[in-house]
Order: C-alpha cells, then sequence, then structure tokens
C-alpha cells in the first residue's frame, strides 16, 4: 500500500465503488456531527449497538451485563467510516481493528478516537487486502451498511467471510430491496425528509435477505437468524422485530470444524 501522503484517496477492488467513494468522500468531516450527514446512524446506533452486543455475548456465552462483556474479544469493523461503531465496542471490552477504502473516513476516525482516549486500530484499506496479506482472523466481523455500497457483494462477502475465525461470527446489515424500502429509505430519507444526500442508495444494488443467505452461505458460513430493524419517523426510534422490508440484519457463524 501506499504511503499515507502519496496514497489516493479510495483505492479500486472489487468491493470499491467509486461513484460510491465520491459520494462519501464528500461526507466525511460530518462523521461525528450528530445533527448531521450520519444523522440516520447516529439515531440508528442505540438500537443496533443493542442488538451487536446481545448477538455476540449469546454466541460466546458472555454476560451482556457486565462493564465489558466482549473483553478478549478481537472485532473487525468493516467500512469503518468514522468510527461510529468501533469506538463503542472499544468500550465494551474488545479490541477493535476499523477498515475503510476512503482515506478522509480513516483520518476522522483516527483523530476522534485519539480526542477522547480511545485505542483502535484504523486502517486505509480494503477487505482483499486484508486476506491477501495473511491476516489473522477475527473472533467477530461487522460488516454494517457496507455491502449495498460494493461492486461485487458475492466476492465481497467471501472476502469479509475469510476474515472470521472458525467459530466466529459475522453480523451484516443492509437494506432490503423491496418498494417499501424505495418510499422510505431512499425517497422518504433521502428526498423528502433529507436525512441523507440524494443518492446516497440505488435502488438497484439493495440487496434481499434471501441473496445474501446465499453469499454468506456460499462462503461456508451458516445463517443463524435474520432479524428487522424499524424507524418511527415521528419519535425517530429504532426497534428491533421481526418486519425485514426495510432494514435488515443478518447473524451468521462459521463452523469451528473450517
Amino acid at each position: 500500500m501506499a504511503h499515507a501522503e502519496t496514497a489516493p484517496e479510495h483505492l479500486r477492488s472489487v468491493s470499491v465503488d467509486p461513484r460510491e467513494m465520491e459520494s462519501f468522500s464528500r461526507m466525511a468531516h460530518d462523521w461525528w456531527n450528530p445533527d448531521g450527514m450520519f444523522r440516520p446512524l447516529h439515531v440508528m446506533n442505540g438500537a443496533r449497538l443493542a442488538l451487536i452486543k446481545d448477538a455476540i455475548c449469546d454466541h460466546f456465552l458472555r454476560d451482556p451485563d457486565l462493564e465489558k462483556p466482549l473483553d478478549g474479544l478481537r472485532l473487525l469493523d468493516i467500512g469503518c467510516g468514522g468510527g461510529l461503531l468501533c469506538e463503542p465496542m472499544v468500550r465494551l471490552g474488545a479490541t477493535v481493528t476499523g477498515v475503510d477504502a476512503l482515506e478522509k473516513n480513516v483520518k476522522t476516525a483516527k483523530t476522534h478516537a485519539q480526542s477522547v482516549g480511545l485505542e483502535v486500530d484504523y486502517r486505509h484499506g480494503t477487505i482483499e487486502q486484508m486476506v491477501e496479506a495473511g491476516e489473522q482472523p477475527f473472533d467477530v466481523v461487522l460488516n454494517m451498511e457496507v455491502i449495498e455500497h460494493v461492486a461485487n457483494p458475492r466476492d465481497f462477502i467471501a472476502d469479509c467471510a475469510a476474515m472470521v475465525r472458525p467459530g466466529g461470527l459475522m453480523m451484516c446489515s443492509t437494506i432490503n430491496r423491496t418498494l417499501k424500502a424505495f418510499a422510505f429509505a431512499i425517497v422518504g430519507a433521502e428526498y423528502v425528509l433529507r436525512w441523507l444526500p440524494r443518492g446516497t442508495h440505488q435502488y438497484e444494488k439493495l440487496v434481499k435477505p434471501t441473496e445474501l443467505q446465499a453469499h454468506l452461505r456460499a462462503a461456508g458460513l451458516s445463517v443463524d437468524r435474520v432479524q428487522g430493524m424499524s424507524l418511527n419517523p415521528l419519535t425517530e426510534r429504532w426497534s428491533v422485530g421481526d418486519d425485514l422490508s426495510i432494514n435488515y440484519v443478518t447473524v451468521a457463524t462459521k463452523p469451528t470444524d473450517m
């Protein structure tokens, strides 16, 4: 990889769509502004952090009520952005690595972590580079709100799965490809409420649960469960349930005999 001063703003690979990177590049400075362009993720974090913690604790038989229930676990956050998930995972005790193909995001994440006194191993790069470098697999891989932005979802999931150790866990969250999701997550969020810049999501790149599950199984993972996440636009509160029609989270594990 090139040194920081000569590195390209974003990296070209099968998982990186240059058009998507240009869009996120324009927003990188705003990651930690709770009322800025990433406000939907700040609002979502309460529900998804609880979901992530409970899934990890359930899988590794940890007590979720402990102050640091993830102590001793190595966690990788793919497409970490400005670190909105990395920092809470460190506070829960995990040793966290965050990777992002956009250099501006990594710089933002590093700066914020340093300012609050947290240690996160942030890297400018791609998941393919980690696989090619022979990186040691992780106990937990988070793949949250990323697959709908990549160029080749099947290959992307295969590379992500390679970073899960035998007996480990991967969690994927994304938006379903339904008319309801188009109405709420694209038209509503981007054009009516303007929670996100127009063009943040493309309908044809959204992924159905059956498609994601097929990619996960092809990569050697077992799908444990799928849960929906729903937003009440009036209260701006997220809830977890059975409705997969807009946002959903998939929990998958790698067999110990692999």
